[in-house]
């Protein structure tokens, strides 16, 4: 029997499942226009476990979204999940989020490939290229869209994410077809992923892990 508590805050999605066996049992998120992780984050966790009335020492282990993403916020969700695998010495499993938010898309997709994007701010995005199946075909990026974009490609491609309305600017081939419903990622769709890795104990060690951001973090001064 397995209680995994699984953490997403990758995006301006804060987000937070838990599941026995891999099957949903609670579940609290907010996606705002600001970051709400912060003040949000750890009273969602409590939320998520009061409402299935399950205690922290029933945890069996803690499932995060590893990135890429938000800088700030993968900092946040990663630093919570291996505090709480620490003072409970449980197993911490990480997740793609890229992978999250394409499981998104597992229902509406039978041919082709499904491609998630995350905004990464004017024309840059991280993006990946799965499956149907949530198989990965392409490895996760950084890359600069232009008009040149995935032209080469004749199959159909689904493109999921927070950034679809700068990318209907560029992308326009016959063959790209957007899913405006899917935005951001959720904790509710890292349910099969983690259950896997704890499966086949997939488990991080706690000591070195760090959150996948892909890009080196660039701060800038307030012009106020």
């Amino acid at each position: 029997m397995a209680y995994i508590l699984h953490i997403e805050t990758a995006t301006k999605n804060c987000s937070v499942a838990l599941s026995f066996e891999g099957k949903l049992i609670a579940s609290q998120e907010l996606a705002t226009d600001g970051y709400a992780h912060a003040e949000k984050l750890h009273v969602f966790i409590k939320a998520t476990l009061q409402q299935a009335n399950v205690q922290f020492a029933q945890l069996n282990a803690i499932a995060v979204s590893k990135g890429p993403g938000s800088y700030t916020g993968l900092r946040i969700g990663n630093s919570a999940a291996k505090g709480l695998c620490f003072s409970l010495n449980i197993p911490l499993l990480a997740v793609d989020t890229l992978a999250v938010l394409a499981t998104q898309a597992q229902s509406k997709v039978k041919e082709g490939f499904i491609v998630p994007m995350l905004d990464a701010r004017r024309m840059e995005v991280y993006s990946a290229v799965y499956t149907p199946q949530v198989e990965i075909s392409q490895a996760v990026q950084a890359e600069i869209l232009d008009e040149q974009s995935y032209g080469a490609c004749s199959e159909a491609l689904y493109f999921v994410g927070d950034c679809q309305d700068k990318l209907k600017t560029v992308l326009t081939q016959p063959n790209f077809h957007f899913i405006p419903e899917i935005v951001y990622p959720s904790a509710k769709d890292m349910l099969a992923i983690s259950y896997a890795k704890y499966i086949n104990k997939e488990f991080e060690d706690l000591a070195y892990y760090e959150p996948f951001y892909l890009k080196d973090f660039v701060g800038t001064i307030s012009k106020k």
